[in-house]
Order: C-alpha cells, then sequence, then structure tokens
C-alpha cells in the first residue's frame, strides 16, 4: 500500500469501484438530468435522474420486472428485455414530461451492440432525445430474439425455467413485437 505524507486515500465508493468520479463530473458538468441504466445477473434497471446539490434525485425509475405486467414471458436481463424495457422507460418519461437526457452507462465498457445500447434504441424508438450514434445500436435481429430462437433449436435442455412459464423461444421474434406494439399503444 501506498505510503508518505503525499498519499491521498480515494473516497469510499471509488475504492470499492462503484464510481469513476471523472466520468461523472463530466456527465454533470452538461447540466442534463441522467439517464442511468444498469444490468445485473437478473434484470435491466433504469432511472431517470437529477443532480441536486445535496444528493441527486430520483425522478422516475423502471425495471424490466414491469414486463411481464405486459404478458412478457422470456428472460428479465437479455437483449430484447433491454429492448423492451428502454420503450418502456421511454414511455414513462415521455407520460411524465421528460424528453431529454444523457446515458450513464456507469462503469460498464461500452461495446457495440451490448444490451446497454439495446435499451438505448429502445428509449429513442419511444422518442425521448439522448445523444447517440446509430453505429452503436445491435442489429435488429438481436433486438427481436431471432438469435434466442436459432440456439432453442439447438439446445432444448437450457430453456427448462423459460418452457415452465408456458413460452416457447421459437415464438421470440413475434412475442417481442406484439408488446412494443402493447407498450407503445399502436
Amino acid at each position: 500500500m501506498a505510503k508518505g505524507p503525499r498519499y491521498k486515500v480515494p473516497y469510499r465508493r471509488r475504492r470499492e469501484g462503484k464510481t469513476n468520479y471523472r466520468k461523472r463530473l463530466r456527465l454533470l458538468s452538461g447540466r442534463k438530468p441522467r439517464i442511468v441504466v444498469r444490468i445485473t445477473n437478473r434484470r435491466v434497471i433504469a432511472q431517470y435522474i437529477k443532480y441536486e446539490p445535496d444528493g441527486d434525485r430520483i425522478l422516475l425509475s423502471v425495471s424490466s420486472d414491469m414486463l411481464r405486467d405486459y404478458g412478457y414471458l422470456g428472460d428479465l436481463n437479455n437483449t430484447p428485455a433491454s429492448y423492451l424495457t428502454g420503450i418502456l422507460f421511454g414511455k414513462k418519461c415521455l407520460d411524465s414530461g421528460y424528453s431529454s437526457g444523457i446515458l450513464d452507462i456507469g462503469l460498464r465498457v461500452p461495446s457495440r451492440g451490448s444490451r446497454v445500447f439495446a435499451f438505448l434504441k429502445g428509449v429513442v424508438d419511444a422518442g425521448v432525445d439522448i445523444p447517440h450514434s446509430p453505429e452503436v445500436f445491435p442489429d435488429d435481429s438481436r433486438i427481436r430474439g431471432e438469435h434466442i430462437a436459432e440456439y432453442y433449436g439447438q439446445a432444448k435442455d437450457r430453456f427448462g425455467e423459460t418452457e415452465k412459464r408456458g413460452f416457447n423461444p421459437q415464438n421470440y421474434p413475434d412475442h417481442v413485437d406484439e408488446l412494443r406494439k402493447k407498450i407503445l399503444g399502436e
């Protein structure tokens, strides 16, 4: 461990690997609300957060668990679930009067076509204004879940939990399209 009179102990959240304060300062200097997305092992969580001097204020929060209310039967943390969560988040943002923001992906490495950018595509498709490049979005086939339906044909034994919910993963593309329409009210 570093020693000496000039050693400065990092902030607790930096020591724990939870916050990159340089990145956070750059995001906050834009003075726009942040759209924070975190992908866990089980779900996708998104929040609309506004900075205030005495602490960040969460104005809106959405989780992929809410997709079950619309009849979603797939896993809650894959690419189609991220996209549908983004659409749900974007619709709730617009209904609450929030029309723009900046994407905050935290310590996650931004890789083209990832679930974070599937979420971003959903928010943009819902009509929220977020600065982005369309090159980072995943293919439409991945967003619709065609890769999951194809994999189901090869390894049916790995989809036991999904089949228990009464869902055949070969129907993923149609299921995603149906839910997209249901969420947007088309």
